[in-house]
């Protein structure tokens, strides 16, 4: 048996594969164990690392902390990468309120905790370490230690009070986010409240409006200021694909792609709306013409990617009508303004030998969305990581912040997937490949910092201030979080997946959104999170150095 001992216990590339292997194979197979109908999933993964150190599992330094910074950067990018598309979208329209409510969680948290000193006698550079530890926040840990270093004090018991705390903050959120669930969701809250990914209403309308007879569809959009695409005119029996210099007549029927907002207005434009359900299920639309066929385009020519619908002028060149989009499970209007992403699936109306043409333009070679674009992500987190090290100097702070690892990388993701078209960057990535890179990144960096974490763990929690400044920190997780948590949960603006993105975003952890992203339906908790947790992360980091200050 000396060969598995040292398959375990002599450091080398190999045992480094296995001792991390078997950390999250062990981990990912006992979370999926549900007690009480909950199971901790990815998360475990930190505990079975936890307990592998306990036992001196141990791989090389350079080698774990490689690993740790590796799986980290993979998964905040990528995650980044996922809701960037979406990103500033929700900012315009919630983001406002979604930091706010961070903000609220992180000074309460704070004044949490330093109401504490006075009746715990723990000095406020070791509650900074704390809380820091309670919040999993290491750049907050780096801004307080390196404030102290400043001032020639020393910085041991801060840190050694953030390695005590931090495993019970990863825990804490998780047990915060269980007792809310348990006790105060009701089965609606469960339910993202953006639910209806499809943003294109179908309706049929007739022309009776006499100020519109003889008008070109053109005239009639420019007119009305109203967002839609008339896919199909019919006119005395035939049908016709109308092109921008189509004049309407009275009595055309027409195939209206529109939104749901605009469909009254468009009914009082056109004149009579058809009871006619083109919104169903399973709508056979090649068999309503006999010589107009409905074809599902996939846009895969990298030359088109990040170009408005309106420049490549498909009406006009090949005698054809788009009237969706298909972006991953997003339903899109067709508007001249919408900019073309690859891998989109467009919707384009118009006779066989028209749409062969498109499809040629198009692309459409499906077998290319199969490949990752690894190559790009890779240059991507290497933009991240660059991003996170550069020095930012603020007002009154001694020493510059950085946005480091973990916010570099994610603040690059963000970027890259919502301006990357418009610079002719292909990031596209299936959806299955996007949450394979984010579950193996998370994985990586809970097992590694697990294991690390396990060495001492037990034997500085049998200390007195040890298991004081456990039982404090686990305090400063789990009292703001549930207090804060069940009030948002209360005003019933936000679901419960936004709501644990929120909270795991204010408290800068990622192995909590793991648990809520494998526990709830939807991408709401990765959309808040992503949304709160650059504003969140600066302020922690300003915080620390603040409190700092004043202990001098």
């Amino acid at each position: 048996m000396e060969w598995l001992q040292g398959l375990l216990s002599i450091h080398s590339s190999i045992q480094t594969v296995v001792v991390i292997a078997l950390i999250i194979s062990a981990g990912l197979a006992l979370g999926k164990i549900r007690i009480g109908g909950i199971s901790l999933g990815v998360a475990f993964v930190f505990f079975i690392g936890i307990l592998a150190g306990h036992l001196h599992m141990s791989v090389d330094n350079t080698v774990l902390d490689f690993v740790e910074t590796f799986g980290l950067a993979m998964f905040v990018y990528c995650l980044g990468l996922h809701v960037g598309p979406n990103f500033f979208g929700s900012l315009r329209e919630e983001g406002m309120a979604l930091n706010l409510w961070s903000l609220g969680m992180i000074v309460f948290g704070t004044v949490f905790a330093v109401c504490l000193i006075p009746l715990t006698h723990i000095s406020l550079p070791d509650m900074v370490g704390i809380l820091c530890g309670a919040t999993t926040n290491t750049p907050a840990l780096g801004a307080a230690t390196q404030a102290l270093a400043h001032h020639g004090l020393p910085t041991g018991s801060v840190a050694l009070a953030t390695a005590v705390t931090y495993p019970l903050g990863v825990l804490g959120v998780i047990v915060a986010m269980v007792i809310i669930r348990k006790f105060f969701v009701r089965p609606e809250d469960l339910k993202p409240h953006n639910t209806n990914d499809d943003h294109t209403y179908i309706v049929q309308f007739t022309v009776v409006n006499p100020a519109i007879n003889g008008k070109r569809v053109m005239e009639v959009a420019q007119m009305s200021h109203l967002h839609f695409v008339i896919s199909r005119i019919w006119r005395n029996n035939q049908v016709i694909v109308p092109l921008a210099n189509t004049e309407l007549k009275k009595n055309d029927s027409l195939l209206v792609i529109t939104t749901p907002d605009d469909e009254p207005a468009l009914e009082m434009l056109f004149g009579k709306r058809e009871a006619r359900n083109w919104n169903r299920d399973r709508i056979d639309w090649n068999a309503i013409d006999n010589n107009m066929e409905s074809r599902v385009i996939v846009m895969t020519n990298a030359h088109l990617n990040g170009k408005r619908l309106g420049h490549i002028n498909l009406r006009r060149a090949y005698g054809v009508n788009v009237s969706r989009v298909t972006r991953g499970d997003v339903k899109l209007l067709a508007e001249d303004s919408l900019r073309l992403r690859y891998g989109d699936r467009v919707t384009v109306v118009g006779k066989h030998e028209n749409l062969d043409e498109v499809e040629t333009f198009l692309g459409n070679a499906v077998k290319t969305l199969e490949e990752p674009n690894l190559g790009n992500i890779f240059f991507g987190i290497v933009l991240g990581m660059a991003l996170g090290t550069i020095p930012i100097n603020l007002p009154g702070m001694d020493q510059p912040i950085r946005l480091g690892i973990a916010g570099g990388p994610i603040l690059m993701g963000i970027i890259v997937g919502a301006i990357g078209p418009r610079l002719r960057l292909v990031t596209y990535t299936t959806r299955s490949a996007s949450l394979m890179l984010r579950k193996l990144g998370i994985s990586l960096y809970l097992a590694c910092l697990g294991l690390d974490a396990g060495k001492e763990f037990f034997a500085t929690v049998v200390r007195p201030e040890g298991l004081m400044w456990v039982g404090i920190g686990f305090l400063v997780t789990v009292v703001p979080i549930l207090i804060l948590g069940v009030v948002a949960l209360k005003t019933h603006k936000y679901d419960f997946g936004t709501i644990c993105g929120i909270l795991c975003g204010s408290m800068a952890n990622p192995m909590a959104l793991g648990y809520a992203n494998d526990t709830l339906r939807g991408d709401s908790a990765s959309i808040s999170y992503a949304t709160v947790y650059p504003i969140g992360m600066f302020a922690r980091v300003i915080i620390a150095q603040l409190l700092i200050m004043l202990a001098m």
